[in-house]
This record gives structure tokens, sequence and C-alpha cells, in this order.
């Protein structure tokens, strides 16, 4: 039986199946399924998985559904009859609950997932939720799994819309203030390569900061920031443009989109 078998080969499954092998998983214990065979094709050539029909990925010691949220209940209605006896099916559409999965796929072991695309590089941060039939192997698998591509979580699943919101999105906030960044250091003089690379470096290193100085990221931040100071005028800038709200009202708004496309 093949370990994993990886349905949806978009960017976010590219992403883990990359990781995945990256981190030392073999080839031959992935498979993947995608409705658009050229998408199969390069996948193979790239990544050295085999493309197979959703019957045999369905025979997985675990199937991942990285699709569409709208998609999920056509792929489970049609994996359903196939599903191994002891196949974990694993879910990282956003909003789709684990009633909606549990409800297509009943008495099958089911696990949502929230992962991020820094998965790619090694560092992603994911948020995992056990459904009623899962084991505690099998919630530890999938914890093992994303944390072979960064970092996870086992939280209730009352907090995946918020958890989808700060870390499933966030990287596409902080490319957003990387952009603005680059282009406030175009406006100031420097070409765009060298304010992509100051700024590139800028953020790395203070990740750095923020994962291994053990301190907050307020007091990182009053470690940069002299009384009356270049950064403070910076600073004071930001928050009379209301950036500080701006990301409050960003972040509850990608936690209600969240809970829409549940109901969707």
């Amino acid at each position: 039986m093949t370990s994993l078998a990886v349905i949806g080969a978009g960017a976010m499954g590219e992403a883990l199946l990359a990781g995945w092998l990256a981190s030392g998983m073999q080839p031959s214990d992935i498979v993947i399924v995608d409705a658009h065979q050229p998408r199969v094709d390069d996948i193979e050539e790239r990544h050295g998985v085999t493309g197979v029909s959703l019957a045999e990925a369905a025979q997985a010691d675990t199937v991942v559904l990285a699709v569409k949220p709208h998609q999920v209940d056509g792929i489970l209605g049609a994996l359903r009859d196939d599903l191994g006896e002891e196949t974990l099916v694993v879910s990282i559409a956003a909003g789709v609950t684990l009633g909606q999965l549990e409800a297509a796929v009943p008495d099958r072991a089911v696990v949502r997932v929230m992962p991020n695309t820094p998965a790619l590089v090694g560092e992603g941060m994911a948020g995992v939720v056990r459904g009623r039939h899962a084991t505690d192997e099998q919630v530890d698998r999938v914890k093992g799994l994303m944390d072979a591509v960064g970092k996870a979580v086992v939280i209730g699943e009352k907090s995946l819309d918020a958890l989808t919101a700060l870390s499933g999105s966030g990287p596409a906030y902080l490319f957003y203030v990387a952009e603005a960044m680059i282009e406030g250091g175009v406006h100031q003089g420097l070409t765009r390569a060298e304010a992509t690379e100051l700024v590139n470096q800028t953020f790395v290193g203070s990740a750095a900061m923020l994962a291994e100085t053990g301190k907050t990221a307020t007091q990182l931040r009053e470690m940069v920031t002299s009384p009356a100071g270049t950064t403070a005028a910076a600073l004071r800038t930001l928050d009379d443009h209301g950036v500080r709200a701006a990301f409050l009202d960003a972040i509850e708004a990608c936690r209600i989109r969240g809970l829409e496309m549940g109901r969707e």
C-alpha cells in the first residue's frame, strides 16, 4: 500500500509534496491525483512521483485532499466506496468542517489541517484538528507529516478559522508588506534589485530573531525603536495611517471568509 496520496496538485499540494520529499520521503511512497493531465505530467517529471486514478489513491495509508473547498464533496463521493478500511483522510480545504467531511465518508478517520506555503522550504506552520474516528496514532501521523515541513499544533476546530487568518494566510500579509517596503526603497532612490535584497534579508533576519531570541515581538520592536529616533518617526506614521487597525480588520475579515466558505 502506498504511504501517501495527494489529491490536488495545485500550489499548496505541490508545496507539501516538495516539502515531504525534501524531508526524506521517497518518491515511491507518494502518488498524486489531479484533474489536469499536463499538471500531473509536470509534477511527475519534476518530483519523480507517480500520477494515479482516484480509485488507486483511495488505497493509500493517508489520503490528503488538497483541492478547492467546493470540490471536496465531489472528491469524497468518488472516493467513498474505494477507501481502504484503515485509510486516513486528511483535508487541507479551508472552511470545510469535520462535520461535512465525516458526513461524506461515514465511519472513516478524518483529520483537518490548515498548513501554509512556507512548508515548501521546510518552515511551514500548520494547525491539526482531530476527527471523531481518528486514533492517537493517526493524529500523531498527521502531526509528523506537518512537523516534517515546519511545525504543527493540535487544536480544537473552533480555533481553526482564527489560525487560518494568522498562519494560513499570514505569508501573504508579510509578502504584501515586503512589496510595500521595496517600493518605498525605490522611491528613496535605490534600485529595485538593491531594495529587494535589503528587504528580503531584513525579513529573514527579523524572523530568526523572533524564532531564536525568546523575546516577544513587542520587545524586539522596542530594541529597534529609540525615543524620538528615525524608527519612532516611521512607526508614528504607520499608526497615523491606521496600519495596526487595518491588520486587525484584515485578520477578522479572513476568519469570517473562512466561515462563509464552509457554509457555501
